[in-house]
């Protein structure tokens, strides 16, 4: 009898299970980006968002939280309702704060579930045209000769932004001067004015300044060249060998959010990058997408991310300023 009642148990939540993803959801959809506008995630999830907010027939808010490398925004997500209407933007600076930030009222990684991946683009490393440097070779010789004497822009204190140079940094054997902005618009646009001098950010954002002359590109991040900028090297190519880099971003829902949901996330985000206009952006901003990302893949590219950049940062000495 207990065996039955335990059955007829296990019948009903199923059912309970499947009404709840049936009907959801009911009401808009919070994605928070724990980045400032403009950034290089923030652009395709507005796109990915659109388009679910069709698919889903409600709407789909993007909600900036900048700060702390990510953790301000991130933690406001691991503390709401496990309900499905409060996701996380995470990037690789999520899973390099994992390592970073000692001390944090959350878990980066075990306080969420995956729901997928979305895309990932290389990094490139660009300098103000009134840079002297004109290649990666030159521009380690400057560093050489004048040991942090020359200033790199940033996003923020433990974003990729500042992981990907203090690697690069590490890896060519020089000593650069980190200056990191509350976001990339501001250190974009002291980039541009000649405040600061070199940057790496992701591909996607500055590839009209690259091609306007505003910028010049000295080196992507990325196994190979960008076919959007087909003329520039990779850092392999340009005599740093070994070093490859990625922003990347995925959507994370709170611990304990019920599995029907998250499955009716994952499929219409699948959908959604699948859809012509998400493919269509993806492609004219050289982003790889993933719609046919699963969770288990997810979690497992976001831990082997996590150990990756733990060991740079034990072997860049990297810490928060």
């Amino acid at each position: 009898m207990n065996a039955f009642r335990a059955g007829l148990l296990g019948v009903a939540l199923c059912v309970a299970g499947f009404a709840v993803a049936q009907d959801f959801p009911t009401r808009p959809i919070k994605i928070i980006v724990p980045f400032s506008p403009g950034g290089a995630v923030d652009g395709p999830t507005r796109v990915v968002a659109n388009e679910l907010s069709k698919r889903l027939n409600q709407g789909v808010v993007v909600e900036n939280r900048p700060g702390a490398g990510a953790t301000i925004g991130s933690e406001a997500v691991a503390k709401a309702p496990a309900d499905g209407y409060t996701l996380l933007l995470a990037s690789q600076t999520n899973a390099i704060s994992a390592t970073l930030y000692s001390k944090l009222n959350f878990q980066p990684i075990d306080d969420f579930v995956p729901i997928s991946l979305i895309a990932r683009e290389p990094g490139v490393l660009v300098v103000h045209p009134s840079f002297p440097a004109k290649n990666v070779a030159e521009l380690i010789a400057m560093a050489k000769a004048k040991p942090g004497e020359i200033h790199y822009a940033s996003s923020g204190n433990g974003s990729g932004q500042h992981l990907f140079m203090a690697q690069f940094a590490s890896m060519a054997g020089i000593q650069l001067t980190h200056v990191p902005y509350k976001g990339s618009g501001q250190a974009t646009t002291d980039l541009l004015g000649g405040m600061v001098p070199i940057s790496m950010p992701g591909l996607a954002a500055m590839v009209q300044h690259v091609k306007s002359g505003k910028l010049r590109a000295l080196a992507v991040t990325g196994s190979k060249r960008s076919p959007v900028l087909p003329d520039v090297p990779t850092f392999i190519e340009a005599g740093v060998p070994g070093f490859e880099a990625y922003v990347w971003s995925g959507l994370l829902a709170p611990k304990a959010t019920p599995a029907p949901v998250l499955e009716k996330l994952r499929r219409e985000t699948a959908a959604a990058l699948a859809s012509p206009e998400v493919k269509a952006y993806m492609a004219a901003n050289a982003l790889e997408g993933y719609p046919d990302s699963t969770p288990a893949q997810f979690d497992a590219y976001f831990r082997e991310e996590r150990d990756r950049w733990a060991r740079i940062i034990k072997e860049t000495g990297a810490k928060v300023e």
